[in-house]
């Protein structure tokens, strides 16, 4: 499989903190361990079309996404493109603040927006669809010592499943890993990964993401045609 990590990749560079937990991004970390199956490209922010050229988009079959602090500097252009490739087959992971993204709003078509809070909370995230292939190999639940808590309400659709829901410290609750399908592709959102925390660093969290590119990969499944059709068969007349 031919996966692409995208990453703003503005914090790990910024400051110093963030680039002691993650000294080559966050993105070089995700393609660390998926590299070990698949065939793993990383993009950034910063790149020549944002690292996502036509060529690139067209030999990915699962996009994964991380952004936070410039979400606005994503070209229109480029949302486009990747959105029509979703709509086409190719699979896209959202990561953590990736819920605010360009590509992910257009995606859902809502605001996206939800509570959150920066104080250490331990996240508890429970499996709550033991039977879906995202949760193979994990125990009842992940339990984080330290994350940025999001709490509901979550302005999303309606998923078509949800796969995980987060218990934090301080008593919020949060829709932290659900699946939608746009077309002929499958989106999956997942919660964990401040830029602060090691969280990517966490086997659990890996065998999320893991799964989570079996589940979305591209399946070419037949393109549908629209508009005026030609019968099939001959229409006999009355």
């Amino acid at each position: 499989m031919n996966i692409t990590v995208w990453n703003e990749f503005r914090h790990e560079v910024e400051s110093e903190a963030i680039k002691a937990v993650y000294p080559d991004g966050i993105h070089n970390v995700i393609a660390g361990f998926l590299s070990k199956d698949h065939k793993v490209k990383t993009a950034t922010l910063d790149e020549a079309e944002h690292g996502l050229t036509d060529e690139v988009l067209a030999h990915t079959d699962v996009l994964i996404w991380w952004g936070h602090k410039a979400h606005d500097e994503v070209k229109d252009e480029i949302v486009a493109k990747v959105k029509q490739r979703v709509l086409d087959g190719m699979g896209l992971i959202v990561l953590h603040s990736g819920h605010f993204s360009k590509i992910f709003k257009s995606l859902m078509g809502t605001t996206c927006d939800l509570k959150w809070r920066e104080a250490d909370d331990r996240e508890r995230l429970w499996v709550v669809d033991p039977t879906h292939p995202i949760t193979e190999g994990l125990d009842s639940y992940i339990e984080l010592e330290k994350e940025e808590m999001y709490g509901e309400h979550f302005d999303i659709p309606a998923p078509d499943e949800t796969v995980f829901i987060s218990w934090f410290e301080g008593g919020e609750v949060f829709r932290s890993g659900a699946t939608f399908k746009r077309g002929n592709g499958k989106i999956f959102y997942f919660r964990p990964g401040h830029e602060s925390y090691p969280t990517y660093y966490n086997e659990q969290i890996q065998q999320v993401i893991k799964n989570a590119v079996e589940w979305a990969r591209n399946r070419n499944t037949p393109k549908h045609q629209y508009g005026n059709a030609q019968p099939l068969e001959e229409i006999s007349e009355k």
